[in-house]
């Protein structure tokens, strides 16, 4: 189900969330939320974020061939790691994408970015995978 309000912003850039999107997304005063901007399709994610979230955030080159999001997002599922966001492209169509990722590791049997690294750069598609934590 979509939610549609329209907002204005203020002089300093600002908006708010209508009440109704607050609602159904459990968004509350004082908690963090993370905003992520797609130029080119110029729209802008809101994705509420748990206090205990700890995030990170991938870039993965892959192999452009079919399957190749779903192996990513099991691998990252058996790890107990909560994908908040992601954007794959195709850098050269047959051969090379990119995904990037935001991650939840705060529930995950991964503890640390060079341990996560590792376990997607085992996966056959995976070219090369870096990971770089999110501060709030």
């Amino acid at each position: 189900m979509k939610i549609r309000e329209i907002v204005k912003v203020d002089s300093k850039g600002r908006i708010t969330i209508p009440l109704t999107i607050r609602e159904a997304l459990d968004i509350r005063e004082r908690m963090t939320v993370l905003l992520i901007a797609d130029k080119e399709r110029k729209e802008i994610i809101v994705s509420p974020i748990p206090e205990r979230a700890k995030l990170i955030e991938l870039t993965i080159r892959v192999e452009d061939r079919p399957g190749v999001l779903a192996e990513l997002t099991r691998e990252l599922a058996n790890k107990g790691i909560d994908i908040i966001a992601t954007k794959c492209i195709v850098l050269k169509r047959g051969e090379m994408g990119e995904c990037y990722m935001v991650v939840d590791l705060s529930r995950s049997l991964i503890t640390n970015l060079r341990e996560l690294e590792e376990a997607l750069q085992k996966l056959e598609p995976v070219r090369e995978a870096r990971a770089q934590e999110i501060h709030s």
